[in-house]
């Protein structure tokens, strides 16, 4: 018998990395919102490596904080190490990435869920949820409370039906030894959203008073302060190292010997793992032809004796892992704190989405995070920043938001997501971004702030600050336009201490900035500004003159796209009308469903040829309709 626990505009299960950026936006744009989570001692827990952000990841994390969103603003407040990733090569491709400190990471984004307007965070297992006609209207916990509200996102991770694996031991399990969900699990199977069975793994954590550092190579962070979110103005200077080693023939052999017992070989494992995240099995015979493989060894925190040992992640039996591991330099004597296993659970097939992260079967019904087949914390964070978004616009018929490929890495992994779908665990890389130079971790407030502020993320002073940041960034732009630099014996040898020839005549500033060995701060020591800029914003001035070319390029191939994706397509047009498709696009358009004409050549199976007989069809304007829908 259950009993009526409270009437919501937006209910989020679970508290992971999706979860918490879906409630937080949610509560953000006005809707009352309930977060159901198994444990409120893991918010936002970290159950594989302690680190956030990387190549494209850190940009995610850049454009969740230029959303409203928390996970910057926290990773900030609570890591150990925080490094620039890739500043020898262009800006396309620069990164942050920190190291976490995860019992203070969970603790601090606790506190901003607590303290989140709007929002009521509390413990308990969803069992079920309430459908009628296909509409969702809340959920039941194992504790027969029923919450009602016109909007659910389903966070679950890999919890749902989660298994863990270790050589032969298998049992019911989702991360770090917690309930799994099963009935949930079960029941989106009922209500007919397509599920498949996907794998992740992790390694063993080692105790670090047993590892022998004089064998291995310290990694330092960066003393420069770094920062994910635009709104931080305070840093953490006392930095944690980590360490770099590596495995060797001993180590290899040894996994040789005893691939049968692995799970990953023995048949144990149905799931797909990730391709950009193998296993050491996995890379030992991929790779046969190296002969030996990085092994990082990454503090957990400030407070803790436990390194994660990136590079080891197995599903061994526990004594193997302790065999290989004494071959490794510097832990030979390493004492295992937790072994490494692998972990099956179910997916739900990301084609059947709309955009929105809604459910196509199920109205009101949203998916965020691994449940939609990624990997990583920052793709599931980016995910349930946009589930909730849309979750409260549909709640209170507001706005909602689709990013395109040319405003962010979000945008590029929904589509890839909703349009493509995924048969192994998504990651995001900057190859899957056609417009990354557009893309950069450098620019995400600019390309994102003014939405942020206008679907009510983002506040009005926030928004003024970033106001005026544009405003210097232009002024000093058109500033440098005008200086012309004369070849003085200052101006020369500034140029030939950058490495560059010297002027032969008189040459504006902002030719000279375009130069590549050529830096902005050189170009200010010689023409001195008035102008109140910031590091960030010095950095923008030289980036938008140098590649000034290259950018205006890509806004041309965006234009383009955007007029693709402005033709739009019922949902629910009879492609069985639309004589002359082949007979693979036809069902795969039928599956996916696209929006936009744009969207329908990105759909696998869909040629060229497809499309210009879909966009005839289209503006022929005679649509006929799937009868009933």
């Amino acid at each position: 018998m259950t009993y009526n626990a409270g009437h919501y505009d937006v209910i989020v299960i679970g508290a992971g990395h999706a979860g918490v950026e879906a409630g937080l936006a949610a509560a953000k744009r006005g809707a009352k919102t309930l977060m159901l989570t198994l444990n409120l001692d893991l918010v936002a827990f970290m159950p594989c490596n302690p680190s956030i952000g990387g190549p494209a990841k850190g940009v995610v994390v850049r454009e969740i904080d230029a959303l409203g969103g928390a996970m910057g603003k926290v990773i900030d407040k609570t890591h150990i190490q925080m490094r620039l990733l890739n500043t020898r090569k262009g800006p396309a491709v620069r990164a942050l990435r920190a190291q976490a400190d995860k019992p203070l990471y969970i603790k601090e984004m606790k506190r901003v869920l607590e303290s989140q307007e709007n929002l009521t965070l509390r413990q308990g297992m969803v069992e079920k949820l309430l459908v009628e006609d296909d509409q969702i209207k809340g959920v039941v916990t194992e504790t027969k409370a029923a919450y009602y509200a016109p909007t659910v996102i389903v966070t679950t991770g890999t919890f749902m039906r989660g298994r863990v694996i270790i050589g032969d031991l298998s049992y019911e399990s989702g991360p770090n030894n917690q309930r799994t969900s099963v009935s949930l699990s079960e029941q989106l199977e009922e209500l007919g959203i397509e599920m498949v069975r996907f794998k992740t793994g992790t390694p063993m954590r080692v105790n670090s008073r047993t590892i022998d550092y004089s064998k291995t190579e310290i990694q330092p962070g960066e003393q420069e302060p770094r920062f994910f979110s635009y709104e931080t103005t305070e840093f953490i200077t006392d930095q944690i190292p980590c360490w770099l080693t590596y495995t060797n023939e001993d180590t290899h052999k040894i996994i040789n010997d005893n691939l049968g017992l692995s799970a990953m070989y023995s048949g144990m494992i149905k799931g797909t793992g990730p391709r950009y995240c193998p296993s050491i099995e996995d890379k030992i015979v991929r790779f046969n032809d190296k002969p030996r493989h990085q092994i990082f060894l990454e503090p957990e925190g400030r407070d803790t004796e436990e390194v994660y040992v990136q590079g080891l992640s197995t599903s061994l039996p526990e004594y193997i892992q302790k065999e290989m591991m004494e071959t490794v330099p510097g832990l030979e004597k390493a004492e295992i704190m937790r072994a490494g296993y692998a972990i099956e659970y179910d997916s739900v097939v990301p084609t059947k989405l709309w955009p929105t992260l809604e459910t196509k079967k199920i109205s009101g019904l949203f998916t965020a995070g691994q449940i939609n087949g990624t990997s990583g914390y920052e793709e599931a964070a980016g995910q349930g920043l946009m589930a909730g978004i849309n979750a409260a616009a549909k709640a209170l018929d507001l706005e909602t938001l689709i990013l395109d490929r040319s405003q962010g890495y979000i945008g590029v992994m929904i589509d890839d997501l909703v349009t493509k779908g995924t048969d192994e665990p998504y990651r995001l890389l900057t190859s899957r971004a056609e417009f990354r130079l557009m893309l950069r971790h450098d620019n995400a407030d600019l390309r994102l702030t003014e939405i942020g502020h206008r679907i009510g993320t983002i506040s009005d002073e926030r928004y003024e600050r970033f106001l005026e940041k544009k405003r210097v960034i232009e002024e000093e732009k058109n500033r440098l336009e005008q200086v012309i630099l004369k070849p003085t014996d200052d101006v020369q040898a500034a140029i030939e201490e950058s490495g560059g020839s010297t002027l032969k005549e008189a040459a504006r500033a902002t030719d000279l900035l375009r130069r590549p060995e050529m830096k902005y701060d050189v170009i200010a020591k010689l023409t001195p500004s008035d102008i109140p800029l910031s590091d960030e914003a010095a950095e923008q001035v030289e980036i938008q003159i140098k590649y000034t070319g290259y950018i205006k390029k890509a806004l041309e191939q965006i234009e383009r796209m955007r007029k693709m994706e402005t033709k739009t397509i019922p949902e629910d047009l009879d492609y069985d009308e639309v004589h002359g498709l082949a007979t693979e696009a036809r069902d795969r358009l039928k599956e996916v469903r696209p929006l936009s004409v744009g969207q329908a050549s990105r759909v696998s199976g869909v040629n060229p040829a497809d499309v210009s007989i879909l966009l005839v069809y289209i503006e022929q304007g005679n649509i006929a309709r799937v009868s009933g829908e």
